[in-house]
């Protein structure tokens, strides 16, 4: 905690000046004042010494404030010092947080069973989750096939009919979206059936 300011030249040069004009100045406030005022490096003065000489220039009618004295003084903090740590206490602090480690291990794998994975626990999932996956890769080959298979039919098909590739292209693009939406609309059904709904 800050109990005393780092006073800069412009503290000093005003303190020498009002000091020099005042004679009647109490003798422990010129002990205080006088290893600050006579360094040359920064020095620092106590709050109590700073308490001293703002009452004393109030008592004698100075029109000084002691804000404008402090102007270019920066407070001085300390360097903190960290103190020991109790050994009991830090043997406790560690034991407390092997338990709270522990405890939420035991918490994550609350419901891991390794005997019942082996035997018919995940892994026997796994062969429908396979074919259900399989399933779905197919479906999605298959609409790509269709879609792919109705451009390339409506494509050489209207060279019959039209000369420009352009018109053929759009003619084919056309096609290919008809194929693709009844393809999807027939999926939809498809799956709705497999969920049970109507």
């Amino acid at each position: 905690m800050a109990s005393s300011f780092v006073v800069g030249d412009k503290f000093k040069k005003r303190v020498k000046e009002l000091l020099d004009k005042e004679s009647s100045v109490p003798t422990d406030l010129l002990q205080d004042l006088e290893p600050v005022l006579n360094e040359d490096e920064e020095s620092r003065v106590s709050f109590k010494t700073v308490r001293k000489l703002n009452t004393f220039l109030q008592n004698n009618g100075h029109p000084v404030y002691l804000h404008e004295l402090l102007e270019d003084s920066i407070l001085h903090l300390p360097e903190y010092i960290k103190p020991p740590r109790n050994p009991e206490l830090v043997a406790r602090l560690e034991k407390i947080k092997a338990k709270l480690a522990n405890e939420e291990y035991n918490r994550m794998t609350r419901n891991v069973n390794t005997q019942e994975i082996s035997r018919h626990g995940t892994f026997t999932d796994f062969g429908r989750q396979v074919r259900s996956a399989k399933a779905a890769v197919l479906t999605v080959f298959n609409f790509l096939v269709t879609v792919v298979a109705a451009f390339a039919c409506a494509y050489l098909g209207s060279q019959y009919v039209f000369t420009e590739t352009t018109a053929r292209v759009i003619s084919a693009v056309i096609a290919a979206s008809v194929v693709g939406l009844a393809e999807l609309y027939v999926l939809v059904r498809t799956m709705e059936g497999d969920l049970g709904e109507p």
